[in-house]
């Protein structure tokens, strides 16, 4: 292991103690309406920025090892930005749901029942093929093309906002879902179109142009043979 590999891996670690942190203190305040409005929709819309300027910062230098550093950090900044955002909107959902969806809770329970293990699944098929674990914990060292990622580019994301949808059918909250449909969904998908994709072609070049140009970005298609 060389020296900035070593160091690479230490700046992760700090990164996801960090994240937990940051996400466990969001979890134990109770933020005043203003300060927790801000950290719901302006968490969320920090990962524009955050998304365009690493894309920059790529472009600027496109070598292996500088996009291990620049994903590092970038993933990092938004797992901050998401987690804190999604934890508070999830709180605030609980104490006022607002604009109460006439359905039973027990819908968006099961629903929660059914989304959260395919969540997990995609976690797994990401270690298992491509020797990494979500966002910047640990890079995928492969491309994972098959079984879920035969179907989709991003199942981990696809099945993550179906379960967020879950939750709010669960917390009965047309706001909750009105963001996440809104304000999450086009943000995550502005990620991964504008740094994930071109980051991935930097450190996997031709092999991820193949399999980026035979399979969906994220609507499930049956794989081609």
């Amino acid at each position: 292991m060389t020296k900035n590999s070593s160091i690479l891996r230490l700046v992760r670690i700090i990164g996801f103690a960090f994240t937990l942190i940051v996400c466990s203190w969001v979890f134990n305040q109770q933020f005043d309406v203003t300060l927790s409005i801000l950290i719901i929709v302006g968490g969320v819309l920090g990962v524009f920025p955050a998304s365009w300027i690493g894309r920059m910062i790529l472009d600027a230098h496109p070598t292996i090892d500088r996009t291990a550093w620049v994903t590092t950090i970038v993933h990092y900044a938004l797992m901050i930005l998401f987690g804190a955002a999604i934890i508070e909107a999830i709180q605030v959902g609980q104490v006022w749901p607002g604009w109460v969806i006439p359905l039973p809770a027990e819908l968006g329970l099961a629903l929660m029942v059914v989304t959260g293990p395919v969540v997990l699944l995609t976690v797994v098929n990401l270690a298992l093929q491509g020797f990494g674990a979500p966002f910047a914990i640990a890079l995928s060292q492969r491309l994972a093309m098959n079984w879920l990622y035969a179907w989709t580019r991003n199942p981990m994301v696809l099945s993550f906002l179906a379960f967020l949808i879950a939750v709010g059918l669960w917390l009965r909250s047309a706001l909750f879902v009105l963001w996440v449909v809104v304000l999450v969904m086009p943000a995550w998908l502005m990620f991964l179109k504008v740094y994930e994709e071109r980051e991935l072609e930097i450190r996997f070049g031709a092999s991820y142009l193949e399999y980026k140009a035979k399979t969906p970005m994220l609507w499930p298609r049956k794989p081609k043979a």
